[in-house]
């Protein structure tokens, strides 16, 4: 039995990675795969990265030395998310092909409008 995760406004607590945002984030990761660090191939979706976050996000994980690989289903067991008030946190965390689950993670927020949820990806760094 799948349980739903709900989207929340919760300021207390980090919650599960909802259901309904995982196909967004798995779209994101596997851009970065692909070294499209400005995740130009995500086109399902309305996502927004600067320049300097996509270089960041380069830059952070060629210095990290591993090659970071599309999120496995295990990936949500740990990934979450929190209200801040006007918008979430989400924190996802990222595999390498010879670590598994890495210290890498995937910083982003995620905003209400009015044409549904835009996501916007802020960096990669070692939690």
């Amino acid at each position: 039995m799948v349980t739903e995760v709900v989207i929340e406004k919760n300021e207390s607590d980090e919650l599960p990675l909802p259901r309904l945002w995982r196909p967004i984030f798995t779209e994101i990761v596997s851009a970065i795969v692909k070294k499209d660090y400005l995740l130009t191939c995500v086109t399902r979706f309305n996502v927004f990265i600067s320049q300097e976050s996509a270089d960041q996000i380069s830059d952070y994980i060629e210095d990290y030395g591993e090659t970071i690989v599309d999120l496995p289903e295990d990936t949500w067991d740990s990934s979450t998310f929190l209200w801040m008030g006007d918008r979430w946190n989400v924190l996802i965390d990222l595999w390498t092909d010879k670590e598994g689950h890495s210290d890498l993670v995937l910083k982003a927020e995620v905003k209400e409008g009015s044409s549904g949820y835009l996501v916007v990806v802020e960096m990669v760094y070692v939690l």
